[in-house]
């Protein structure tokens, strides 16, 4: 069995991949996010992560279609106590922002939908400047007071506003951020190396970067001259058009054939080697797509390789 990780200085112990639930309901339906989650779990993996607002962007959907799918699989395999649930406020068409009035609502609705009666990590999806750090905190205090939620994370937030949150949790006794969501990856470094990083690592934050594969441009299917078929194409082979991009593709290429492994799985593994990081977050549409994303808990990196792909991301 895969060793599980600790989250940051949380009793939650989480597996090194975090499966993202934003396709359950946009390009899985329930049959194929039923199949997915059973082949994760299967596999070790207990780390499920969605957002009350996902997938609202798709026609005919209102938000909320990824919690109501785990709520559904929850409930017809009874697996609620072998997994950690994470899901997020501020973005749901009916419950944005984050006030303290609608932050309560909307976990309630997400309880209600994933039909259980916790959260196990709830994060602010995106901060909204304009409501004091004290409304919020002290919003979701109440609901880790209340047994709704055991653990509180951030996502999409600046240095500052997260500093200004610890510091008020610490000063106030109150529920404190024991983990961040940041955008990063291989080819987006700036967007959480730095001041976000530096300060997740002096105060005990685990991270759980999202687009750790840069939308499937890291799983080296995009190469000049091809064609894919996926929803986030367009994003994903832009990457292409910079040195940077086809600097890090070969590298990747070096160290998925030294180790006869997919070039997915040594993204994933430079991702989880870096300081702070606890579990990349990754999602599968298809079982088929899994096992490079899993392979990821088998795979040590040497020093030199982690060099490399450093360099080559610069």
């Amino acid at each position: 069995m895969t060793a599980l990780r600790k989250l940051g200085s949380s009793d939650l112990e989480v597996f090194p991949l975090a499966l993202g639930g934003n396709v359950f309901g946009w390009t899985a339906d329930e049959a194929a996010s039923f199949a997915v989650l059973d082949a994760y779990t299967a596999a070790g993996g207990n780390f499920l992560d969605t957002a009350d607002s996902y997938s609202a962007w798709v026609d005919g959907n209102s938000g909320g279609e990824s919690e109501t799918i785990i709520g559904k699989w929850l409930a017809s395999r009874g697996r609620r106590d072998d997994v950690v649930i994470a899901t997020k406020v501020s973005q749901h068409p009916d419950y944005q922002g984050l006030t303290a009035a609608n932050i309560k609502a909307a976990a309630d609705a997400s309880l209600r939908r994933l039909g259980t009666d916790r959260i196990d990590l709830y994060y602010t999806h995106f901060d909204k400047p304009e409501v004091p750090v004290e409304e919020i905190i002290g919003a979701l205090d109440d609901l880790v007071k209340a047994g709704k939620v055991r653990q509180i994370a951030a996502s999409n937030i600046s240095p500052e506003r997260l500093g200004a949150s610890l510091a008020f949790s610490d000063r106030e006794g109150l529920a404190r951020y024991v983990a961040l969501q940041p955008h990063y990856n291989l080819v987006s470094r700036d967007t959480y190396e730095g001041a976000l990083r530096d300060l997740a690592e002096r105060e005990g934050l685990a991270a759980v970067p999202y687009y750790a594969l840069a939308s499937g441009f890291l799983t080296g299917k995009y190469r000049p001259g091809t064609t894919v078929d996926s929803a986030r194409a367009a994003g994903a082979g832009k990457h292409l058009d910079t040195e940077r991009g086809r600097r890090v593709l070969t590298a990747l290429d070096e160290v998925a054939a030294a180790h006869e492994v997919p070039v997915a799985t040594v993204a994933l593994a430079w991702l989880a080697a870096q300081p702070t990081v606890a579990a990349p977050l990754a999602s599968a549409r298809t079982t088929d797509q899994l096992p490079d994303l899993l392979a990821l808990a088998d795979l040590k990196l040497t020093d030199a390789e982690l060099d490399a792909l450093t360099e080559a991301s610069a």
